[in-house]
């Protein structure tokens, strides 16, 4: 152990694994992270001048004072903005086609003034839009409180602590009240009810106890609610990692015993949405790459059967709809592409197909979201696009006409402009012969040469590392850095079996895919050998601690951002928050064959005396995702198993949850210090 550290202070040859740090309300666990703080600090002194040209510089970069896309609604017009010094917004409304009316109806920066932490977790309109709801979480340990206020200038109201951060608004308001729907957590911290309040808008009419809807027994499977665009229907979904089952209330009756649409069956995940007269129902019951079935939206007839409309395909996956008056817009995903297209599909009364094409893209790689459509009849949708070398760009599409309108793009400062990157894809083989897509962006008068490497993973749950523009990375990039990610199997970049491939008994592959991604950069000459760093945050922690252990000479440094390290021991504790939802994903250790196999990956299961490289290592002390002690533990143990001098560095943080500072400028004050250390260890300091 290096001499001096926290480490050798207090280590307990009685507890050699540090199962010790596990107990929050030891005054030795908070000495103890306090002094691996301390040492993080005293190491980090020389590259904070650094730190402070990356922070300054990218503040340079950037719009500081931003305003959102405006969004008009049945009766006003809505829009937040952000000053240039403030790290939250404000939020802003005028009557629809007067906006010399604008008046700021809530000011997020009043609200977070004092708290050390504060995230604003869902805001929802009553439908006369008079009336506001809101979630605060002030603690970072993501159970949130619920407000009301009547707009502009009402006084907030606190009406419910301790739930879940979505709320949503049935369609019953009337001059006394209207209904509000949440969810509440279990002691595991797992949404498993679905709750109505009755919100009095009189300050002294009483406020009524929530009534419970629907409670979840099953631990595997959590809750949730929304709306259909249409309004015609509250949605209760309540799912596994790979099951779904789903319930409907009429959004203008909530307190109707809600009906099943969809019951669960194992492995069968749906999703549905609706138009009058018809249920739109996304599954995979009869492929793994899902289809589009249609059936009547009577009640009278829950047992309706339902009719193929798409059927499923080989070549790609159907992700997601949008319901609109006139039809559906499908994300499908190409398998052979690793690329979503929107899917317009508009539909007559028959549901014979009027028009069925793709929206068109600005380039390929690169991301096409719908962004808010809150009027189900428009004919004018609002895109959201990205790459990686293209900064984030909104645009309102005329289906009628097919002109796009450009309406906002983030400007970026400096003298490194999107124009001077270049972005390519290259194919790593793995281990079994599968060919592993890799996005790599970097300085085209730079591309002709290897370069030192910044390389980012994740590989779970099935999320896709889609193209993304960042200005924090533009700072690297003009440092000569390469930025690339591996999309490895248990994302979703290839579709619903590229993430079947990473998941349970294959998550193997994940391991594999990463560490051939990192010999195929450097086979194709994108980078330089002795110069690549690995980067993985929450469950790409994993993925980055499970490589370095296996092969630590491939990086000459990681970053793990609140890593989730210790798994086997954290899937054999039901109690703690997320385990018992993350079975479909790692496997419940119960079966000794399952628990020998993540023993086999597990980060901390697998240290061993070997030179590891350099290590930064963050974690968050409120983190309810993935606890404070897995990063801390991991720090210790790869301390004493160093066999070179490379540092092994921990910081947590004292007043934030699993995603980090709330505040802008602290996150990007944060990011900065990360990426002097990644300049540091690339010998760019």
């Amino acid at each position: 152990m290096h001499e001096g550290s926290p480490v050798a202070h207090y280590y307990r040859a009685d507890d050699p694994e540090w199962h010790w740090l596990e107990d929050r309300e030891s005054t030795d666990v908070s000495d103890f992270i306090t002094a691996a703080n301390q040492q993080h600090a005293d190491w980090f002194a020389p590259l904070s001048p650094l730190a402070d040209t990356l922070y300054r510089s990218h503040l340079a970069r950037r719009e500081l004072a931003v305003k959102s896309l405006e969004t008009a609604l049945d009766h006003f017009t809505f829009w937040s903005e952000t000053g240039a010094e403030d790290d939250y917004p404000c939020w802003w409304r005028y009557p629809n086609g007067q906006p010399e009316q604008k008046t700021c109806f809530l000011d997020v920066r009043e609200r977070a003034a004092h708290q050390p932490f504060f995230d604003m977790g869902d805001m929802a309109l009553s439908p006369d839009e008079q009336w506001l709801a809101w979630t605060e979480d002030t603690q970072g340990d993501e159970r949130f409180t619920l407000w009301l206020k009547r707009l502009p200038n009402g006084a907030p109201r606190q009406l419910i602590s301790d739930i879940g951060p979505s709320v949503c608004w049935a369609e019953d308001q009337s001059a006394e009240g209207a209904t509000l729907l949440f969810t509440r957590f279990d002691d595991t911290q797992r949404p498993d009810s679905l709750w109505r309040l009755w919100v009095a808008f009189a300050k002294d009419g009483g406020q009524p106890s929530p009534e419970l809807i629907f409670r979840e027994a099953d631990p595997e499977f959590w809750v949730g609610v929304g709306k259909t665009r249409s309004k015609a229907w509250l949605m209760i979904e309540t799912g596994s990692k790979e099951t779904t089952e789903v319930l409907a209330l009429p959004a203008h009756r909530p307190a109707v015993p809600p009906v099943c649409l969809h019951a669960r069956q194992p492995g069968v995940e749906v999703s549905i949405d609706h138009r009058p007269g018809t249920f739109y129902r996304l599954n995979n019951q009869t492929g793994p790459h899902f289809q589009l079935d249609i059936r009547t939206d009577s009640l009278s007839n829950p047992q309706a059967p339902w009719q193929t409309l798409i059927p499923h395909r080989d070549d790609a996956t159907l992700e997601g709809m949008d319901a609109f008056s006139w039809g559906l817009i499908l994300a499908e995903r190409s398998h052979q592409d690793a690329q979503v297209r929107l899917r317009r599909v508009e539909l007559d009364a028959q549901h014979h197909f009027l028009f069925d094409g793709y929206l068109a893209l600005p380039e390929t790689l690169c991301s096409q979201l719908l962004e808010d459509s809150p009027h189900f009849d428009t004919r004018t949708l609002h895109l959201r696009e990205e790459s990686f070398t293209r900064p984030p760009s909104w645009y309102a599409l005329d289906l009628d006409s097919g002109q796009r309108k450009l309406l906002k793009r983030v400007a970026v400062h400096g003298h490194l402009t999107p124009e001077q990157l270049t972005s390519r894809r290259i194919w790593a083989t793995s281990h079994d012969g599968e060919q592993v897509p890799i996005s790599v962006v970097m300085r085209t008068d730079l591309a002709d040469q290897p370069l030192p490497t910044l390389l980012y993973g994740y590989g779970a749950y099935g999320d896709a590392l889609d193209p993304w523009f960042s200005i924090a990375r533009l700072e690297l990039l003009e440092r000569g850095v390469a930025f690339a990610v591996a999309h490895v199997r248990g994302g979703g970049e290839r579709g619903e079996p590229w993430y079947l491939k990473g998941k349970m008994a294959h998550k193997e592959n994940s391991f594999h895919d990463f560490l051939a991604a990192r010999e195929a950069l450097v086979t194709a000459h994108v980078s330089q050998p002795e110069r690549v760093i690995a980067y993985g945050a929450s469950a790409g922690g994993l993925l980055v601690g499970t490589c370095l252990n296996r092969a630590p000479e491939a990086f000459c440094a990681a970053v793990l951002d609140v890593p989730f390290l210790d798994v086997l021991r954290t899937m054999q504790n039901p109690a703690l928050p997320l385990t018992t939802a993350e079975y479909t994903e790692w496997g419940n250790p119960e079966d000794p064959n399952v628990a020998k196999r993540i023993a086999g990956y597990s980060p901390i299961d697998n240290i061993q005396p070997q030179r590891y490289p350099a290590l930064w290592v963050e974690g968050s002390w409120f983190d309810t995702r993935v606890s404070y002690w897995e990063p801390a533990k991991f720090y210790a143990r790869v301390t004493q198993a160093q066999q070179g001098d490379a540092p092994i560095l921990l910081h947590t943080d004292m007043s934030s949850g699993h995603g980090g500072a709330s505040g802008r400028f602290k996150a990007w004050r944060d990011a900065a210090r990360q990426d002097a250390f990644i300049l540091w260890a690339l010998g760019l300091a």
